[in-house]
């Protein structure tokens, strides 16, 4: 190994090994963690990398474009001394970028105003406002029982082949503050996808007219899957910009985490690392929490950050190390059911295993209205019960029940029917959603509303 200086930073000639994405170099001097990289090949073409293990005289390297073509003498690696940064301006917005900030959408590239380091910091604990402020996505089954709060990290639990795309492409569109004059965007992340769902995705944005409020960053099937490990922190450099220099809310969806976490582990598994559950790194939990922490809202700030992450579960197992991991950290979860799927209902949000821990301080009067709380919890109650009266009715038959047994199946149907199932372009503010709640609440006896109070009962009960 040999080196010189050139006024770039140092270069040196030669690396000492290959393996897979990653690079081994030695003989060096002052490299840090997470430094940028440029590897050169021996046809001078240049691969952009980032350090992700130094020690005294040896650093290795994730190229991100592969390592095919490059030979052990015949490289030269040079270090920028500064971690990969991503150029940040309001013209950002409306764009198309691949997983590294690089614009992919034809046009020419956004004014700078800034350089962030993708890497970012989570927010302090002492600096964090308690998110309190309602975020309406148009959807009745997350407004309406698993609300999700300014400033809320709140995940979407759903399974290979279920509709979650067109979920997330609907939140998209239709998300938004209500009862305040707030700049709102939404920056979408998405990891390991298809081409086609990536032009399904922005052809989505470009039609319905949402494409200037959202920042894309696309890593497709197709790329580099070191470039996963990268996407979602440039996607949230962006939002934070967004949030804490332009004073925007910001919602952030990143899809697929399960797609980044396996690229977490591929990278593992060649450095040879101890494997832990399902053969996911020991620090999966770690990785995913400085994601995932840089989600909320600054004392002194008016912008904020939400995340909706979305996570596939592999043969739809909630306790996965993915879903599993992901569930300690966020505020609740939204769980996608594949047997509400198979019946056509769409969205297929299951009642009872979703929830959102926040719920409570981003509803009620003066946000979205005083009986929401009450409408939540009995509708949670009443379609608990439904499910025990479906088991027993498996076992005895339904012309066996009981009279109200059988009244809280019409109900169960009911709310399957009209209070989950949505068009995918309809968009039903929250007001809609709790009339909606209310009406079909009215079709059991009042004695069984026993979560509501009696003023509420005489103001919406029966109420068309």
């Amino acid at each position: 190994m040999t080196d010189k200086n050139i006024s770039s930073g140092r270069e040196y000639i030669g690396i000492e090994e290959v393996s897979g994405p990653l690079v081994m170099v030695k003989g060096i001097h002052n490299v840090g963690y997470n430094e940028l990289a440029e590897v050169i090949d021996p046809a001078g073409n240049v691969r952009l990398g980032m350090v992700l293990e130094a020690s005294e005289g040896a650093a290795v390297i994730q190229i991100f474009e592969g390592t095919s073509g490059l030979s052990i003498p015949g490289t030269r690696v040079r270090f920028r001394g500064k971690p990969l940064t991503f150029g940040v301006s309001e013209e950002i917005l409306g764009r198309v970028f691949n997983g590294l900030g690089q614009p992919i959408d034809d046009g020419p590239p956004p004014r700078e105003d800034l350089r962030m380091d993708v890497n970012g910091l989570p927010i302090n604990p002492t600096a964090r406002e308690y998110p309190q402020k309602f975020i309406q996505t148009g959807i009745s089954a997350i407004d309406g029982m698993n609300t999700l709060v300014r400033g809320q990290k709140l995940p979407i639990f759903s399974g290979s082949g279920l509709p979650h795309n067109k979920i997330v492409a609907q939140i998209t569109r239709q998300a938004k503050i209500i009862g305040e004059d707030a700049s709102f965007a939404v920056v979408f992340a998405a990891m390991g996808i298809k081409h086609d769902v990536a032009r399904y995705f922005i052809k989505n944005f470009e039609e319905s007219g949402v494409l200037e409020k959202v920042v894309l960053f696309l890593n497709l099937a197709d790329d580099p899957s070191v470039e996963r490990l990268v996407t979602p922190r440039t996607a949230l450099t962006a939002a934070e910009y967004l949030a804490f220099h332009m004073n925007m809310h910001v919602l952030v969806i990143l899809t697929d985490m399960t797609n980044y976490c396996e690229s977490l582990r591929e990278i593992s598994t060649i450095r040879e690392e101890i494997p832990s559950r399902k053969g996911y790194p020991g620090y999966l939990y770690s990785d995913l929490s400085i994601i995932y922490e840089r989600a909320g809202m600054i004392k002194g700030i008016e912008g904020s950050i939400t995340q909706m992450p979305i996570l596939t579960m592999p043969n739809d197992d909630i306790s996965h190390p993915v879903p599993d991991l992901s569930g300690y950290i966020t505020e609740g979860q939204i769980v996608l059911e594949r047997e509400l799927d198979h019946r056509n209902i769409y969205p297929p949000i299951a009642g009872l295993p979703s929830l959102s821990r926040l719920m409570k301080d981003g509803i009620g009067e003066g946000m979205t209205r005083e009986d929401h709380a009450h409408v939540a919890s009995q509708l949670f109650a009443a379609y608990s019960h439904v499910k025990d009266v479906r088991a027993l009715a498996a076992v005895i038959g339904e012309e066996e029940l009981a009279p109200l047994d059988k009244i809280y199946l019409e109900f169960g149907e009911r709310f399957e029917n009209e209070f989950l199932t949505q068009g995918e372009y309809e968009n039903r503010d929250i007001i809609k959603t709790l009339d909606l709640g209310w009406k079909i609440l009215s079709s059991l006896p009042k004695e069984e509303l026993y979560r509501i109070s009696e003023e509420e009962i005489n103001k919406y009960y029966g109420r068309e």
